[in-house]
């Protein structure tokens, strides 16, 4: 009997030393591939000075670090490479239910990555937030947010991270992607009376002299649009639209912009309006909200002195 448990006692050591230097090997080879992955992005900081260039090596390496950790784990721990498909399954079936949202962020940064949903450094507004996409994790984007309390298109300074699952969950709007440009408009009220006609052309003037340009850059890349997606020939040069309100003639603008320089050019438009028809000496006024008397009915007033 005592040689017996002696034997179980010896299997049992046995097994503890396999395990334990199963352990060992396995942490010496990660310490090993972190340290290989450090000294990589190390090279690549020094040698690529391109920031865009530099930013997406090291993302390749830190994911084949994590890749490569992971196989490293798989085949300790079952002994033999053949087994590799079924750890993976055997995996994934565990942990399914525990990590449903991880597993679908994850299968989110593969959408992203694949369909070029969106890239670093493009403007995106995805589950209520609109920022500028500074990082694409495996998990997590992180935005660059913009809005809320600031007016315009303007940095709160605040980032923001979104899970990527959020992908599927509802839309996603890129403000950069194929079409860089947006649609913009400004009314300008003009007083009854005033020559409209000078009006319309000061206007006209003053959107070819500013947006020509974009109109030009955004006519070629809508061209390329209609060859990419089953969408109609849009107007993108500048128009004007006229309209008879209660209190002024409204002139309705509406032009492209470039995404990111929507506020400046809108304060360079006003600027050469407001100076266009202050030289008219009089034949356009801008109207306002303020309202003028023009007439009264006679008021007879008597004054009595009790004292």
């Amino acid at each position: 009997m005592n040689h017996i448990e002696q034997l179980i006692q010896q299997f049992q050591s046995r097994e503890s030393s396999a395990l334990l230097l199963h352990f060992l090997q396995f942490f010496v080879w990660v310490v090993f591939v972190l340290l290989l992955v450090w000294a990589v992005r190390k090279g690549i900081s020094k040698t690529i000075h391109d920031n865009s260039t530099r930013y997406r090596a090291n993302k390749v390496v830190r994911f084949v670090g994590y890749f490569l950790v992971i196989l490293l784990a798989i085949i300790s721990f079952t002994g033999k490479m053949q087994y590799f498909s079924l750890a993976i399954g055997l995996l994934s079936a565990g942990l399914a239910f525990a990590l449903q949202e991880v597993i679908l962020s994850v299968a989110g940064w593969i959408t992203i990555i694949s369909s070029g949903t969106y890239k670093t450094g493009d403007r995106i507004e995805i589950n209520n937030v609109k920022g500028d996409v500074i990082d694409i994790g495996i998990t997590r984007t992180t935005l660059m947010e913009l809005g809320q309390w600031i007016t315009s298109d303007n940095y709160t300074g605040r980032i923001v991270q979104i899970s990527n699952s959020f992908v599927f969950k509802g839309p996603v709007s890129n403000y950069s992607t194929d079409f860089p440009f947006v649609w913009e408009e400004i009314n300008l009220p003009i007083q009854y009376g005033s020559d409209i006609q000078l009006a319309n052309e000061l206007l006209m003037q003053t959107t070819q002299t500013l947006l020509t340009e974009y109109a030009d850059f955004a006519e070629k890349h809508w061209e390329v649009m209609v060859k990419k997606y089953l969408i109609e020939q849009a107007n993108v040069a500048p128009s004007i639209a006229l309209k008879l309100t209660d209190n002024w003639i409204e002139f309705n603008l509406r032009y492209v912009v470039d995404y990111r320089k929507r506020r400046i050019t809108k304060t360079k438009l006003y600027t050469a309006l407001h100076e266009a028809i202050s030289k008219t000496n009089g034949r356009v006024k801008l109207a306002s909200a303020t309202f003028e008397v023009t007439g009264l009915p006679n008021l007879d007033v008597i004054v009595s002195n009790k004292s």
